[in-house]
């Protein structure tokens, strides 16, 4: 095995560090639990085979949601969509309020350029500026997704 592939401790350390993080951009997109878990492992597989050596922390988390993101948008636009099951959208997070699933359906529901940006400014806390650069697209782009998002947002869970 080459010496630039990372170790399986690294590789263990690295998953810990960011499975939580990469399983929500993948259920995201992808909205059930099956189709989740294999994008997960798709994510860390990448990882497993990539040379890149990541110059810190957040570069490595950056990597991560790109690669996530990418994958979930490779599989949806190769894979017929299922539709989910009555059982499946009958199920509430089991811990979060009546309020917080709905707030959280509200952003699933959102289309795919919103999910994105939406995710890591309110749940990874990243700076506009952070998205762009991970986005590779510019600051006035993600402002106005982020904006567009909240008034579908609002006009969604307005409407209860």
């Amino acid at each position: 095995m080459a010496s630039s592939l990372r170790t399986d401790e690294e590789i263990t350390r690295i998953y810990h560090r960011h499975v939580d993080m990469v399983y929500r951009i993948c259920f995201s997109y992808m909205k059930n639990q099956t189709d989740t878990e294999d994008l997960v492992q798709e994510t860390f597989l990448k990882l497993m085979t990539c040379k890149k050596q990541f110059e810190s922390e957040s570069h490595e988390k950056a990597w991560l949601i790109i690669t996530a993101s990418n994958a979930c948008k490779d599989a949806l636009r190769h894979w017929s969509r299922r539709t989910r099951s009555i059982e499946e959208a009958e199920l509430p997070a089991e811990s979060a309020g009546e309020e917080d699933t709905g707030v959280l359906e509200a952003v699933l529901a959102l289309p795919n350029k919103y999910k994105t940006p939406v995710y890591l400014y309110y749940y990874e806390e990243y700076s506009t500026a952070e998205i762009a650069k991970i986005l590779r697209c510019p600051q006035s782009t993600v402002r106005n997704w982020l904006s567009r998002a909240r008034k579908l947002l609002k006009n969604k869970i307005g409407r209860r």
